[in-house]
């Protein structure tokens, strides 16, 4: 069956009902109990919508409706064949393939000129700040299977998390230095676009003789026939 696979939580699901029959409030606990919910993004409405979706397309089906007291009725779901031959098949995928992904930190970086270079710097330390609290929590999280003896790999998601992390702290933390000293190329030229933006001049003003007002190494924004 071919069908857009977009959302890791249709994944979980899957995989937790090849394990045994669930309903989704038991699927939801299960996720949670794990701590899948740090890499896969878990609310219950979405999840009963994922439930829907799976069992729409044959991946999963309803067993039985059980009632416990003045609970609401709840439907327990099982994997059929087909599901368990798509949660082999894409789970195959996810690790074989290596796939483009659009981080929120890249897409700043792409526009940060749109800000000063110390505003930047700035903010760029407060994200510092904010990765060295989600490390410090990943390492106590792992402190803690540590001492419950926990196998390894069901900790792997974290050991890559932590890994993530820590390269992106090292590399944040490069890039603001070499900001504020301004070894990092173009940083003058950025600076000064700034303040001449600052002192009132258009963009257009700037752009309209960029040697002239941002220095020698704004020639490469002259347009072609002017750089001679």
């Amino acid at each position: 069956m071919a069908r857009r696979r977009s959302n890791p939580l249709a994944l979980a699901v899957l995989e937790c009902l090849s394990e045994k029959p669930m309903h989704p409030y038991e699927i939801s606990s299960t996720l949670r109990t794990r701590g899948k919910e740090q890499s896969i993004k878990l609310n219950y409405g979405s999840l009963y919508s994922v439930v829907e979706s799976l069992a729409k397309h044959g991946l999963i089906s309803a067993q039985q409706t059980t009632r416990e007291g003045r609970r609401p009725e709840r439907t327990v779901y099982a994997i059929t064949e087909a599901g368990q031959a798509e949660l082999e098949d894409w789970l195959a995928e996810l690790l074989a393939t290596s796939t483009r992904e659009y981080t929120s930190l890249e897409a700043g970086l792409s526009l940060a000129g749109a800000l000063p270079p110390d505003e930047v710097a700035r903010l760029l330390d407060k994200r510092c700040f904010a990765l060295e609290m989600q490390l410090s929590a990943l390492e106590k999280a792992g402190e803690l299977g540590d001492q419950l003896q926990l196998p390894e790999i069901f900790a792997i998601e974290s050991h890559y998390r932590h890994a993530l992390l820590t390269a992106e702290l090292a590399f944040v933390r490069r890039l603001v230095g070499r900001i504020r000293d301004g070894s990092l190329g173009g940083t003058t030229l950025w600076r000064r676009m700034h303040e001449l933006r600052a002192a009132g001049m258009s963009y257009e003003q700037i752009m309209a003789d960029p040697v002239g007002n941002l220095g020698e190494e704004a020639r490469v924004l002259q347009a072609p026939e002017s750089q001679n």
